[in-house]
């Protein structure tokens, strides 16, 4: 089975499957496996690029609770691609519902798009001249982030 990076992250769907379908559908995602734990999902794996996404039903006994029973999530992803008009016309054919539409900004094209389950996604076509400095931003000392 393939690696992943050190950073994972695990979502919480009120329907799992179902999300899973969806992520296929809007982003590509190919499924890895998925566990069946009493009729739901307690665990699955579905790569969306080059990253893994952890994902399961909810379980409210292990604290795994979906932003629907929550009224709302506190994180969002950001996905790169290389045709933000298509992947975003994608996203929407899915299911996807429009946040913030595509804009122009130095660090390249971006928009924002809430998925069926609750989660936004941050669809963006870097800018492959964008340099963090040119905004103020202050690079960290060992970063490997190019100050230029």
């Amino acid at each position: 089975m393939a690696t992943f990076g050190s950073l994972t992250a695990y979502i919480t769907a009120h329907d799992a499957a179902a999300a899973i379908e969806f992520y296929k559908n809007a982003f590509g995602a190919k499924e890895r496996y998925r566990i069946d734990t009493e009729g739901r999902i307690g665990h699955a794996e579905v790569e969306i690029g080059d990253g893994v996404l952890y994902l399961s039903d909810e379980f409210a006994d292990h604290d795994a609770i979906s932003p629907k029973t929550l009224g709302g999530s506190g994180c969002a992803f950001v996905l790169e691609m290389d045709d933000i008009d298509a992947g975003w016309q994608r996203a929407i054919d899915a299911g996807a519902t429009v946040a913030r539409p595509i804009s122009e900004a130095p660090f390249g094209r971006g928009g924002w798009l809430k998925d069926p389950f609750g989660f936004r996604w941050n669809l963006m076509q870097p800018n492959p001249d964008f340099n963090p400095a040119d905004m103020g931003a202050t690079v960290a000392s060992g970063s490997n982030i190019d100050a230029r």
